[in-house]
């Protein structure tokens, strides 16, 4: 199994965060349909992004400690 590196990861937590914030804004301009399941995606997805990108910044200050050992 591939296992992507802390950058990896913080780019993708980046990208869920982003995907967070546009999917209610165009709910809001109503380009998209206001639903109970899209606004629960929403929140997944920037709650996801959140932890992710928290993830990757902790293997990256990890990653980086033990390369001053």
């Amino acid at each position: 199994m591939i296992r992507p590196g802390p950058v990896q990861l913080m780019l993708l937590g980046f990208v869920l965060l982003v995907l967070g914030i546009v999917l209610p804004f165009l709910m809001i301009l109503k380009v998209l349909e206001s639903t109970l399941f899209l606004g629960f995606v929403s929140y997944l997805v920037s709650f996801g992004g959140l932890v992710i990108g928290f993830i990757g910044v902790l293997n990256y200050g990890q990653s980086r400690g033990r390369d001053r050992d």
